[in-house]
């Protein structure tokens, strides 16, 4: 091959860079490299410490599933995983109804719109740990805000012990994640609603259609695949919520508000069980990725795409 064919010949860095794909997989590289390093390893390294019996100052060795047995009949256990489920559970439907309810009435022509919306972000923009304290004082059980307005009024006799009691403190981490998480969803569905043509409801005015109908009909199946992202978002947010509940509450009282997440810390890094805090943490996944394959189905199907039928 002569010298000018070999300069005509263009290097593999410009064929790459004029290829489309080529140039594609070039940008994608640094985010691909981030992940592996930052995702896929700390993944991969506690699946293999739920394998062995690993403790914070000496390696362990590979025991197989014994983490996994033992978690089968830890009481302890369980009661995370139930509270997960349940926190996960309420916590999303109310912060969606509410987002939704939210979200409704922004997208309407109101006075100073854009100081309100961004007034209803500051929730979730807020630290999760500075939130977080401040609900550790409104639930305080001599000096709630809460108990002492409820005994203003004459509702209450002596303050409500919030963070004390088991059901009061369900509820209480519950309410604390819900006034977090309601301006994501609400922002989220905002801006989907303003996607939706006006001469939609216009036409379904028109041929008598009723608030409830238009919404039922017209809004809500056109607002259906940003409500399932936007729940998946939310679900695993909240599944993997960790800040919130160690900041209020630790778990306590006797274990009555520690999910998954908490529970693997604490057996894990205080406890220095750093293979079964691991196992317990590669519990959660099947869960996750059940949501995340429920809404990944759900988006390929046309009617979820397009608000019609299949």
């Amino acid at each position: 091959m002569s010298d000018t064919q070999s300069a005509a010949r263009p290097s593999f860095l410009e064929r790459l860079s004029q290829s489309r794909n080529g140039l594609g997989l070039m940008f994608m590289l640094p985010a691909a490299v981030f992940l592996l390093c930052f995702l896929t390893y700390p993944l991969g390294l506690g699946v293999w410490l739920g394998f062995t019996d690993t403790r914070i100052g000496r390696p362990g060795i590979f025991i197989g599933l014994e983490n996994y047995a033992y978690l089968l009949d830890d009481s302890v256990f369980w009661m995370s995983v139930f509270n997960t489920i349940l926190y996960t559970f309420v916590a999303s439907v109310l912060k969606f109804g509410l987002g939704l309810w939210l979200a409704i009435i922004l997208n309407e022509h109101l006075p100073f719109k854009n100081l309100v919306r961004a007034i209803i972000l500051l929730p979730w923009v807020v630290p999760t740990v500075l939130s977080a304290l401040a609900f550790w004082w409104i639930f305080d059980s001599q000096f709630s805000i809460i108990s002492w307005v409820l005994m203003q009024w004459g509702i209450i006799d002596a303050p409500i012990n919030f963070l004390g009691d088991p059901t009061n403190a369900r509820a209480s981490v519950i309410a604390a994640n819900v006034w977090r998480g309601i301006p994501f969803v609400a922002i989220s569905l905002l801006a989907g609603l303003q996607t939706i043509p006006q001469s939609l409801h216009e036409a379904a005015a028109l041929d008598g259609a009723t608030s409830w109908q238009r919404f039922r009909n017209v809004t809500l199946p056109l607002l259906t695949p940003i409500i399932a992202v936007v729940m998946t978002f939310s679900v695993l947010f909240t599944f993997t919520d960790f800040q919130l509940i160690y900041v209020l509450t630790r778990g306590g009282p006797v274990n009555a508000t520690h999910l998954m997440a908490t529970l693997s810390f604490q057996r894990g890094i205080p406890g220095g069980q750093l293979g079964e805090g691991a196992a317990i943490a590669v519990a959660m996944i099947p869960f996750l990725l059940a949501a995340i394959l429920f809404s990944f189905f759900g988006l390929q199907r046309r009617k979820w795409q397009q608000g019609g039928s299949d």
